[in-house]
């Protein structure tokens, strides 16, 4: 069974993973408003994460 910690553990683990999934297609964008997409998405994930401007 998981405890508490496992849990907060493994949701931090998959947030980060998934941060860095999406600034690198950020990377790869080329058009301005899938860029946009993709930083709306990464401020879902993690409000507090920084961003590159656009």
């Amino acid at each position: 069974m998981r405890t508490e910690h496992d849990r907060k553990r493994i949701r931090r683990q998959s947030r980060k993973r998934k941060l860095r999934y999406l600034r690198a297609r950020l990377e790869r964008a080329t058009s301005p408003a899938e860029r946009r997409r993709i930083i709306e998405k990464i401020r879902r994930v993690s409000p507090t994460a920084p961003v590159p401007e656009e």
